[in-house]
């Protein structure tokens, strides 16, 4: 039914990079969510007030909540995929994150009310009405219910991992969590039947407190991505595999990745090229790489060339002498841009030291010790260093390393 109605609704299905077809799996999902949520969630909201149950009652209003969310959905993907002008620059895509933020406050609130709601009901201490046609009634009705939860978890979680959305995946997380709270309303509702105790109150907290904290680590998750977190490994790998797929490059270093949502990625890398190669062919190459990165990854790249001098067997020995520095250490360190200046009495190595963002001494501690171990191998040895952040994991074992 899933790949039916893919194939069915979205013609270029295949293109989840772009931002109109991520709209599109957006829409379906959502329109999906609506129609089904609101069906279960009338058939609670009836059931729970003929029967006066808070527990099918606030399942039911937890639904409506859904329907409501897949709305919410619906208009933030629709604007996510607005495209970028001048107050905007980057494009609108993370508007999908605060329609997820959204979602996920509303479902946090509705845990809240149902866990009052219930306390309430356990307060009054009413006893357990037993009724064999609403018992049969109301198996049926949560047992429909679950079936159609599971279904649309797996729907939504199946096309939140095409399209990388999560606000689908937010949503299928939800789904599983109503097939949880649906399936002890209605384990509740059978001992309740079989043993006239009215546990209906103590569920209602239970389903309360599992939508609240299931639904907190996603509102932080989420926080995450508005602040702005690293992208994917997965991204960055592949960023990094192609422009390495070129044999006149060198190596790469300087990179950053700012995601503005999946449908809008921004990249700056430092591309090392050898210095004996025309100028106008290293331009034109660069040129194709960032084209070639907009093409297959929908990622708008600019490339730096910075040149670097081969074949220069003192460079590369003093080079060595450095980076068998870097290695004594039990942290990974690696260097860039390596460059000397060299007098009479010294040689200064220039380069930039790229660090790990979880280095457990300070950067000057750390520049006096490389200075004082480059000092031991030769005395003429000196060194200016300017520190690099690596908060994308890319420091390698050489400067050079395809």
């Amino acid at each position: 039914m899933k790949n039916f109605l893919i194939k069915l609704f979205i013609k270029d299905y295949k293109n989840v990079k772009d931002a109109k077809v991520r709209q599109k799996y957006g829409t379906l999902a959502s329109i999906f969510g609506i129609i089904s949520n609101f069906i279960i969630c009338i058939m609670k909201i009836i059931l729970g007030i003929s029967f006066h149950l808070i527990s099918i009652l606030g399942d039911g209003i937890n639904n409506l909540s859904d329907a409501f969310t897949s709305i919410v959905s619906l208009i933030g993907f629709k604007l996510a995929a607005k495209p970028a002008d001048r107050k905007h620059p980057f494009g609108h895509a993370r508007i999908e994150y605060i329609a997820s933020f959204i979602i996920a406050i509303f479902i946090e609130l509705m845990g809240f009310e149902l866990v009052i709601q219930s306390f309430d009901k356990i307060l009054k201490n009413e006893s357990f009405i037993k009724d064999q046609l609403y018992f049969i009634i109301s198996i049926i009705i949560l047992v429909f219910s679950i079936i159609i939860k599971l279904y649309q978890c797996y729907f939504n979680y199946s096309l939140g991992k095409t399209i990388k959305s999560s606000t689908l995946k937010l949503t299928a997380t939800d789904s599983r969590n109503d097939v949880i709270t649906s399936s002890i309303v209605l384990l509740g509702l059978i001992i309740s039947y079989f043993t006239n105790i009215n546990l209906d109150g103590y569920l209602g907290i239970v389903v309360g407190i599992f939508i609240i904290i299931s639904t907190l680590k996603y509102i932080m998750e989420i926080i995450n991505q508005l602040i702005g977190k690293s992208p994917d490994q997965e991204i960055i790998d592949e960023f990094i595999k192609k422009i390495k797929s070129y044999d006149e490059v060198l190596g790469i270093h300087d990179l950053q990745i700012h995601a503005y949502g999946l449908s809008s990625i921004f990249a700056t890398c430092h591309v090392e090229i050898d210095a004996k190669k025309n100028v106008l062919e290293s331009h034109e190459l660069l040129d194709n790489i960032e084209n070639a990165m907009l093409e297959e990854f929908n990622i708008h790249t600019v490339l730096h060339m910075d040149p670097v001098i081969l074949f220069d067997d003192e460079q590369e020995k003093i080079k060595n002498d450095f980076l068998s520095v870097l290695k004594s250490f039990p942290f990974k360190l690696s260097l860039h841009d390596f460059r000397l200046v060299k007098g009479p009495t010294f040689v200064n190595a220039i380069f930039d030291l790229v660090i790990p963002d979880d280095m457990p001494i300070s950067n000057e501690k750390l520049i006096q010790e490389i200075k004082a171990k480059a000092k031991q191998i030769n005395p003429r040895y000196n060194c200016t260093i300017k520190i690099d952040q690596d908060f994308l994991d890319l420091i390698k074992e050489d400067e050079y390393g395809k």
